[in-house]
């Protein structure tokens, strides 16, 4: 099998090839397990993220080779989990909802998406640079943006937001890309691109990466006032958060914008036992983690709370979360 690192991901030196998505998401072969966890895109946290925690999980649990997959984001990611093709995912709390219910993207095709842990929160980021003169929301009429990756909820979410404030999707600019961030980042730099929306824990590498270029000087425009009228849409998932000034380089104030969290979540019929040694793997190695991302400081006991999570927990990861006193509340 040849493997391509640059569109799969890693685990403990080993690269999921072309043929992993072929491999159910749980399976046993000779005493050992398979498990393919579907992450994101290169350009954001989940990548690194997953790929340090199929080196954990290959580490950690006997007969365990657990590899990581490239994908558009968490509506993908839940895709491939109602398909059985993977065993487990990183998701935003919004897609899993709508998973789990069948509803948008799923619809007809419920996912059995369980929750096993909360991880920390991801951030609506709404990106452009100062050359193009847009300061708020109203003034994205008639430029060309990126809503995010197909499959990505940054999709779902930036579509959610666009509606809030006021624009019609297809008809109120110029173009609508469907970018990933390392892509959208290259098109703003290219002049061909004036802002895109990005979803992820911060830092996250594509907005640093475009911050950090010469001549450039970065703008994250705020969008706080239109969560009310999201949260009356769509449901509570949605809160208001800041990213803190100095983030990214050039950025100079604080950006008022919209959060949800992020979720590991596994199919409802992964045996109790396997989901156990899973979150004995994660939660011992989450010092580690917080090193491989600043993001995964945000796992924590505290976190660990039922309306966070959104869908049902597994039953096994209840159980695991009370004996380490949480109280998911």
């Amino acid at each position: 099998m040849t493997f391509n690192i640059g569109r799969r991901g890693f685990a403990g030196g080993i690269a999921a090839g072309a043929a992993s998505l072929a491999l159910p998401g749980l399976a046993r072969a000779q005493s050992a397990t398979q498990m393919a966890i579907a992450t994101g895109t290169t350009g954001g946290v989940y990548y690194p993220l997953g790929g340090a925690l199929a080196n954990y999980l290959s580490r950690g649990i006997p007969g365990m080779s657990a590899t990581v997959e490239v994908t558009g984001g968490s509506v993908a990611n839940l895709q491939l989990l109602g398909a059985n093709r993977v065993g487990m995912v990183i998701s935003q709390v919004d897609a899993a909802v709508d998973a789990v219910r069948g509803n948008d993207r799923f619809r007809g095709r419920p996912v059995p998406a369980r929750a096993i842990a909360v991880l920390y929160t991801n951030r609506m980021q709404v990106v452009t640079v100062a050359s193009t003169g847009i300061t708020k929301m109203s003034d994205l009429k008639g430029k060309r943006i990126s809503t995010g990756a197909p499959g990505s909820a940054t999709e779902v979410m930036a579509l959610r937001l666009i509606e809030a404030a006021g624009l019609h999707r297809d008809n109120d600019f110029r173009a609508r890309e469907r970018l990933s961030p390392a892509e959208s980042t290259n098109a703003i730099k290219d002049g061909k691109l004036d802002a895109y929306f990005f979803v992820s824990g911060y830092p996250t590498s594509a907005i640093t990466d475009l911050g950090a270029s010469p001549g450039v000087q970065l703008v994250l425009i705020d969008h706080h006032e239109f969560i009310p009228a999201i949260v009356e849409k769509y449901g509570p998932v949605y809160f208001p958060e800041e990213i803190p000034a100095g983030a990214y380089p050039g950025q100079t104030t604080a950006n008022k914008q919209m959060s949800v969290a992020n979720i590991v979540g596994v199919r409802e019929d992964m045996p109790g036992d396997m989901v156990g040694k899973i979150l004995d793997v994660m939660w011992g190695n989450r010092q580690d983690w917080a090193q491989v991302h600043s993001a995964a400081r945000d796992f924590k006991l505290e976190g660990q709370k039922t309306a966070a999570a959104g869908i049902p927990w597994h039953p096994a990861a209840e159980t695991f979360w009370k004996g380490k006193g949480a109280t998911l509340a």
